[in-house]
């Protein structure tokens, strides 16, 4: 053999594993091979948790461990007065309230009851009066209470504290919204990713579902609200308001998914748990939150459906228009990004049909870790029960004579001409699979002795496709 020959020989492998390169340096060996796998196991594993983690760390802790006036509207009757209580709680609170002035007492009681302000304060001659709202949460008006009393003694005055809008009594700490509000929220969440599963609905049929399903918590949790003497009997308006919530965050993440694909689980969570609820008014109503965390209030579902359900309920319906508005906002942009998709979809297939090389093929979504993962499967071919995968592809292998193929091979393959999935026909020639991504597939069927047959089919969203063979020549006998 030649020099030129010998040196265009590939490195042979070893019985040891490693390889001997023609430079004499060896390949990686196993061990490091072994380490690197483990490593690339461990990172996929655990960035879902440590991101999780990190966001509890970084939004609890610094959003509620030590609420605090920031930028808290009140209103103090009288021009004369406003200055001098300015400086008084400036002094205490540095950026804690922006005051404004009230022409009088009614002025000051008003703009509480009209949300403009969260409290009013009127200096008296002898005694001064402060007005609050208990259904702002009652960690707000403790420390109003405690501010303004301070206020007060410096001018010798007692405090007379009014509550103008009450919660009901068994909400004592006028924060009974906020867990309703969160048991409207987070099943919506876990509504789209449970969707993401059901491989026979289209998305009318799913945007259907959530619908029904909104509708149905938020007439079931008013009622128990009732029942429970949580919620006043006589605002039914507040089912509205969580049926807007359950489906604005349903249709937001279920727009959301074939975007985020893999990142989808962090995504939803990091949106809808991790920054929603300490942000939501529960603990620390918006008022005493940091700024960041403030911002964060004003554009968040459940935030605003907590704003809107106080204003329905105990304000009557004073600043529910925003809050509204913005749910609504949120259910535009989660049909936006649907139809967004769709689009897409409908574009990648009829380049794909076109024979169009493509590097931009939309993967299945990935849904929630916690949940069953949609991935190509072949089934059993039988009556399907309840809660059972249903077939998104179904078909049946014959031969010439009209006789069932048994074993034969039935491999499904994507665009790209990826495998997905791989079965073999029962003793009626049949086969089926699901967890199939939309687009056109390649379906081949093999048999032993028989030359193989191909279809290309297109499947959409929400509809079951049927590929029936019929397989020509003999089987080779043993």
């Amino acid at each position: 053999m030649s020099g030129t020959d010998t040196d265009s020989l590939e490195a042979a492998p070893r019985s040891d594993g490693a390889t001997d390169a023609k430079d004499g340096r060896s390949a990686t060996p196993p061990n490091a091979r072994e380490r690197t796998a483990t490593a690339g196991i461990l990172v996929e594993t655990l960035w879902f948790p440590a991101v999780l983690f990190l966001g509890f760390l970084f939004c609890f802790a610094p959003a509620l461990h030590a609420p605090q006036p920031h930028h808290a509207k009140v209103v103090v009757a009288g021009p004369a007065a406003e200055h001098r209580i300015e400086a008084a709680l400036q002094r205490q609170h540095p950026d804690g309230f922006d005051v404004t002035a009230a022409a009088d007492d009614r002025a000051a009681r008003q703009a509480v009851l009209n949300r403009d302000a969260v409290a009013g304060f009127v200096a008296g001659r002898t005694h001064s009066v402060l007005y609050v709202a208990k259904a702002n949460g009652m960690s707000l008006e403790t420390v109003l209470t405690n501010t303004f009393t301070s206020v007060a003694a410096k001018n010798h005055h007692p405090l007379t504290v009014r509550d103008l809008a009450p919660t009901t009594p068994k909400d004592a700490m006028g924060s009974t919204l906020v867990y309703f509000g969160i048991a409207w929220s987070i099943p919506g969440y876990i509504l789209a990713t449970t969707l993401l599963r059901a491989v026979t609905l289209n998305r009318r049929k799913k945007l259907l579902t959530i619908a029904g399903a909104a509708a149905l918590f938020s007439i079931t949790g008013f009622l128990v609200g009732v029942g429970l003497g949580y919620l006043p009997a006589d605002r039914p308006e507040a089912m509205a308001i969580a049926f807007l919530l359950t489906t604005a965050v349903a249709t937001f993440a279920s727009g959301l998914a074939p975007f985020a694909r893999q990142f989808f689980p962090a995504v939803g969570m990091g949106l809808f748990i991790v920054l929603s609820i300490p942000t939501s008014g529960g603990v620390a109503p918006a008022a005493l939150l940091p700024p960041f965390f403030q911002h964060v209030n004003t554009v968040m579902p459940l935030a605003n459906a907590v704003d809107a359900l106080r204003g329905a309920l105990y304000f009557h319906g004073a600043g529910v228009v925003k809050p509204v508005l913005t749910l609504c906002a949120w259910i535009v942009t989660g049909v936006a990004l649907l139809s967004l998709d769709a689009w897409l979809r409908n574009r990648a297939a009829v380049r794909d049909a076109d024979g169009v090389a493509r590097a931009d093929v939309e993967e299945p979504p990935v849904e929630d870790p916690a949940l069953e993962t949609p991935v190509p499967n072949a089934l059993p071919v039988h009556r399907h029960h309840f809660g059972e995968p249903v077939p998104m592809l179904t078909g049946t292998v014959r031969d010439p004579e009209g006789l069932p193929v048994h074993g034969a091979v039935l491999t499904v393959m994507d665009g790209r001409g990826r495998q997905l999935v791989s079965t073999l026909t029962n003793k009626r020639g049949e086969y089926a699979a699901t967890g199939l991504p939309e687009g056109h597939l390649t379906i081949v069927v093999t048999s032993t002795g028989r030359p193989p047959a191909v279809q290309r089919q297109l499947l959409r969203s929400g509809e079951v496709v049927r590929a029936d063979f019929a397989v020509h020549g003999l089987p080779v006998r043993p």
